[in-house]
């Protein structure tokens, strides 16, 4: 018998699926689909006899339009007083189906994989694999999707890029090839190429920017402050090695210089070279300092001089605050950046996902507004992140509230913006509209 299946499975994967070997690696590309069902309220005869599961396996793989090659169910025998179970295998032209009863437990775990390199075959497993959850009728079910092998190992290819929004939510984007990996002495650096959003960049496993979505994020993080400000002639960028945020920055005349402070080198070089669609070549603007180094300590040696540098502008464009940019993220950092700003002056940044981050929201709202007279939080949808994102604007003089929408948009014309995708006079003030969650989160 095992001879006969090692054959079968052979010319499988020879002849059905098509699969080929190339740079000695086997391409095996598939979904993987396991569930875990508890206290199934089905026909007992589901769990206790191998013909009838066996008969609805059958029935199930035929309407998903899978291919059935081989079977073989196994009834155990009776255990201290109740019956056994039953542990099936079908074989599949595009893998296999596992089934294992319980019915001690009432309980059942399935397995479906298949094959996704000559066809798609993913729809008929989630097909398969529902039918048979609904045919056992649980009364709790754990499933997992999980995402096999790649079409081109060399290139990892086809990728599916997951992020966890918190301990209980996740959700990712598909890449089609993966450009670069890099670890430097600060974090890990990722860069793909996607089909949703052309390049996207990764740091730590966290998804920063990317060509087609980046205007959700550097636009109102700039803007909202850099159109209310009458004329802002100086800015400072603290992180942003992307260079998403001193390229809108520089988009206002009136703008003669900014400096950016970021702490990984290799962040900025990796920029130039992948992400122009988001940088748009700031890097070779005159008006652009880029000094690596610690944040912190940048904006301490600026506040110790009283006759230093102050800008009109202040962007925190940094990781989160469960990063090495923590200490940016404090009382006493925001108090550093109110002593740099000019009269006149706002700071801005992100705060974090008022829907996922609600006590970090809650407690950087709260830093700020011991800090500024004026504190601004704001909400914009960015897809790349997945969730309504939070920032914020602070102020002792600077609200953004004061400027009516016609001035938004006088101001932009008169200052030669052009192009952008998101911000607007009309949405510069629907991003301080707060939902009533967000109004309540943050006081």
């Amino acid at each position: 018998m095992a001879a006969a299946v090692a054959s079968t499975t052979f010319r499988l994967v020879r002849d059905v699926s098509g699969l080929e070997t190339r740079g000695g690696w086997l391409k095996m590309q598939g979904l993987h689909l396991t569930a875990d069902l508890y206290g199934c309220n089905c026909d007992a005869s589901l769990l206790i006899d191998s013909e009838t599961l066996a008969g609805l396996c059958r029935e199930a793989i035929e309407k998903s339009g899978l291919t059935l090659v081989d079977e073989k169910f196994f009834k155990f025998p009776e255990w201290e007083g109740q019956p056994g179970g039953v542990t099936g295998a079908a074989l599949l032209a595009e893998s296999h189906l596992a089934v294992h009863t319980w019915p001690e437990r009432a309980g059942v775990t399935l397995d479906v994989y298949v094959c996704n390199f000559s066809t798609d075959n993913s729809q008929k497993a989630e097909r398969l694999l529902d039918d048979l959850i609904v045919a056992f009728a649980p009364r709790d079910q754990n499933t997992n999707r999980i995402l096999r092998g790649s079409r081109d190992p060399e290139t990892r290819s086809d990728e599916l890029l997951l992020e966890w929004l918190g301990h209980d939510s996740a959700y990712g984007f598909r890449a089609t090839r993966r450009l670069l990996t890099k670890r430097t002495p600060y974090q890990l650096l990722e860069v793909f190429d996607t089909p949703q959003w052309g390049k996207l960049f990764r740091l730590d496993g966290t998804y920063m920017t990317s060509e087609g979505d980046e205007f959700f994020y550097h636009e109102p993080i700039v803007h909202t402050a850099a159109t209310a400000h009458e004329a802002p002639r100086s800015a400072l960028v603290i992180g942003g090695g992307d260079g998403g945020s001193s390229e809108e920055l520089l988009k206002h005349p009136s703008m003669q210089r900014v400096l950016m402070g970021e702490l990984d080198p290799d962040v900025v070089e990796v920029a130039r070279e992948h992400l122009k669609g988001v940088h748009r070549g700031v890097f070779d603007d005159p008006r652009l300092q880029v000094e690596i180094g610690d944040g912190f300590k940048l904006v301490e040696r600026l506040a110790a001089d009283p006759n230093g540098e102050r800008f009109d502008l202040v962007v925190l464009d940094l990781t989160d605050p469960d990063t090495p940019a923590q200490p940016l993220y404090t009382p006493e950092f925001f108090a550093l950046a109110r002593s740099v700003l000019a009269p006149g002056g706002a700071l801005m940044l992100h705060i974090g996902s008022p829907v996922y981050d609600r006590q970090r929201v809650r407690e950087l709202v709260k830093a700020l507004s011991e800090t500024f007279r004026i504190v601004r939080p704001f909400g914009v949808f960015v897809p790349l992140y997945g969730s309504y994102w939070g920032m914020a604007l602070a102020s002792d003089t600077l609200d953004p509230l004061t400027i009516d929408a016609q001035t938004i948009d006088a101001r932009l014309a008169e200052r030669g913006i052009e192009g952008l995708d998101y911000y607007n006079g009309d949405v510069h003030h629907g991003l301080f509209a707060l939902p009533n969650f967000y109004r309540k989160l943050v006081g």
